[in-house]
């Protein structure tokens, strides 16, 4: 693989980023912009040499949870560009909702000093003062024991995080970047506040997955102002789960369309036999299917053999038991699907009709697995990298509108669901917005 001037010096400045100074990161990151400065704790101290404060938030914390990805990444660091990367910001503050058997934060509070949990949101993010004294927040409100209703959607707190941390940031006078793990909220109308919130307080806000920002095999990017007539991503998991992870593929590569996007009109779900009728149909494009389905590196051998193992159709419904499919048409018509094939794969993988290309477009959004249950999952290293980023400029790396925007979808497919996979209008999600120039994937 060629590596550009560019990636080369990304790849030196990344390793070296422990031995420069604060300020100089963030003007560096932020093209000039001021870095923030630092917050007092309540007692007036600050964190060595001035460095940012950052405050994290979650249901619960165990081994692979979400929240021990983030943790274990700022308290201790991760394998960056080829080197190892310490943040220069110090996690100081946690808040766990949920404290189970398997619980781990009280070992790292224990290991590291420098972090205390605290017994409420407000304190962990006041340190136990009055005022706001941290410069940066993390909200993880997955996994954990939170009810589940009658349209299979677990009820996951992050909206109530969310205005617990925004009732600081109120009462203080001031407000610090936020970043939100996955989508915003089960609830349409939660998650239409949080960005309105965002929006009316004027604080940085970014939320998502690992998807958009992980590696692509083929490493590609989508050009800016392309013309797409068609988009799929083939994954696997569950409803109201995994299902985001699979609009965020699409999302990331087709917001970057001309026009940049539009919004969507309306979804429509599919499952079981009415999958493999709308498929047989040709509701979808079948080349884009068996285009994704190449990219994948787990693809089920349909039949035993050495030449001869890619799926029919027949074999796809012989060894996918649930299939699930969101199909949906954006406000300037361009007509996207997810499909859940589990049995099939167990990845995601993208591919579009684009104009003036014959072959579709296609690519894998990399994530790799740990080969055992010892080691975190690599993918969460990028992620963290952007929050990082935009705690030090105050800028988001990639428009929370996206995530808007999934987080609607997600809800619209599994409401079509529950309504028997009837057609479900979607006016509320006319989001219009503008990708960034240069997208955020890992390209090293």
């Amino acid at each position: 693989m060629k590596m550009t001037r560019r990636e080369l010096l990304a790849g030196v400045a990344a390793s070296s980023l422990a031995l420069i100074p604060r300020k100089t990161i963030a003007e560096g990151l932020a093209l000039g912009a001021p870095p923030p400065t630092p917050s007092s704790s309540g007692d007036g101290s600050s964190s060595p040499g001035g460095r940012l404060k950052i405050a994290l938030v979650t249901g619960i914390m165990f081994q692979f949870a979400h929240s021990q990805h983030f943790v274990d990444r700022f308290l201790e660091g991760y394998g960056w560009n080829g080197a190892w990367h310490k943040p220069p910001m110090d996690l100081v503050s946690l808040y766990v909702d949920q404290v189970g058997p398997e619980d781990i934060s009280r070992e790292r509070a224990a290991r590291f000093p420098s972090l205390k949990i605290y017994p409420t949101i407000a304190e962990a993010l006041t340190l136990g003062g009055s005022k706001l004294a941290v410069d940066g927040v993390i909200l993880i409100g997955e996994h954990g024991n939170y009810p589940r209703n009658e349209k299979g959607q677990t009820e996951y707190p992050r909206y109530q995080f969310f205005r617990e941390i925004v009732g600081v940031y109120r009462s203080s006078g001031r407000s610090v970047p936020l970043f939100s793990d996955k989508h915003l909220s089960w609830n349409w109308d939660w998650a239409k506040e949080m960005y309105d919130t965002s929006r009316s307080m004027s604080f940085p806000f970014m939320a998502g997955s690992s998807l958009p920002v992980t590696w692509r095999i083929p490493s590609v990017e989508m050009p800016l102002g392309t013309r797409i007539r068609e988009a799929m991503c083939v994954g696997y998991g569950g409803v109201d789960s995994y299902d985001f992870h699979g609009l965020e593929t699409i999302q990331c590569m087709v917001e970057r369309r001309q026009g940049g996007e539009s919004g969507v009109k309306w979804l429509q779900a599919y499952r079981g036999d009415s999958f493999w009728q709308a498929y047989q149909d040709g509701v979808w494009s079948r080349e884009l299917c068996e285009a994704a389905l190449c990219r994948s590196h787990t693809l089920t051998p349909a039949r035993e053999g050495f030449n001869d193992i890619f799926p029919t159709l027949d074999d796809m419904r012989r060894l996918v038991k649930d299939p699930v499919a969101y199909h949906y048409e954006h406000a300037d018509g361009l007509k996207c699907t997810l499909l859940l094939m589990n049995g099939l794969v167990q990845d995601f993988n993208f591919a579009a009709h684009v104009e003036d290309r014959k072959e579709p477009f296609s690519t894998q959004m990399y994530l790799p697995m740990p080969p055992d249950r010892t080691t975190l999952a690599n993918f969460f290293s990028p992620l963290v990298n952007n929050v990082e980023k935009m705690f030090l400029t105050g800028k988001p790396s990639y428009p929370v509108e996206r995530t808007l925007l999934t987080t609607g979808l997600t809800a619209a497919g599994v409401e079509s669901l529950y309504r028997n996979q009837a057609r479900y209008e979607t006016p509320h999600l006319s989001i219009r917005y503008q990708p960034t120039r240069e997208s955020t994937y890992w390209r090293t």
